[in-house]
């Protein structure tokens, strides 16, 4: 790693707390590397041999299994992927790829483990990231047992609008559809139904760009939830 990216990884939240020492040592054998869009990093099976951190671009962690293929998360900046994987010294359950170009951080596993049993301040930042990423998983886990598909899809473009919209309630869908019903657990054809059904509800749809014209109507339908719906708790 080159001595100028250094500032930009020790001010993320999961490195702040480390020592110097600490530190130093777990970034020298580590690197930061940017990647073309929709590269394979890892397969499902293998052994964990790399902790990951966005930190620019968007990568998707999917699965497969029986022929089929399911989108299981979106990681953005600045987060990790495969942190239990690489604690437990296991194999990863989910494969990744990149949706966009992506600049990444690679450190070896057996770096990780090292600074987790040396370090404390690593390893409360530690346990602070796998909280985060266990709370988030319940999240999505309970819109999808407890909302239907028009509600996981009305939930979700208002939290769209909320972090992406203009002042008109317009914005730009994150992902291609077919990745975005893959991650609200529909088909294809289900996600153009909900569309459809949300029409009265004024979502307004042209390819990628959407425009909520009547909120009030869709929060009814929706009924937002933040113990659901709430990022950053």
């Amino acid at each position: 790693m080159r001595p100028s990216d250094l500032p930009q990884v020790r001010a993320l939240r999961l490195f702040e707390s480390m020592s110097d020492p600490s530190f130093a040592a777990l970034m020298q054998a580590s690197y930061l590397q940017t990647f073309p869009a929709q590269l394979d990093l890892i397969h499902e099976g293998e052994s964990a041999d790399f902790l990951y951190v966005v930190i620019e671009g968007c990568v998707e962690l999917y699965a497969r299994s029986n022929g089929r293929e399911a989108t299981m998360a979106m990681a953005h900046p600045v987060t990790t992927f495969i942190l239990a994987a690489v604690l437990r010294d296991a194999v990863y359950l989910m494969s990744a790829r990149t949706c966009t170009r992506s600049k990444l951080l690679l450190i070896p596993a057996q770096n990780v483990r090292e600074a987790l049993e040396g370090d404390d301040g690593f390893a409360r930042a530690i346990i602070q990231e796998l909280a985060g990423c266990y709370r988030g998983v319940v999240k999505e886990y309970k819109s999808l047992k407890l909302r239907t598909s028009v509600e996981q899809l009305a939930n979700r473009l208002l939290r769209y609008r909320k972090e992406r919209g203009d002042a008109d309630g317009a914005f730009e869908l994150p992902y291609d559809k077919k990745t975005l019903a893959s991650l609200l657990g529909m088909t294809p054809e289900n996600l153009s139904r909900s569309f459809n059904t949300l029409k009265p509800y004024g979502v307004e749809v042209n390819g990628s760009q959407v425009r909520l014209t009547d909120v009030k109507a869709l929060e009814i339908l929706a009924k937002p939830n933040t113990l659901i719906d709430e990022r950053a708790n």
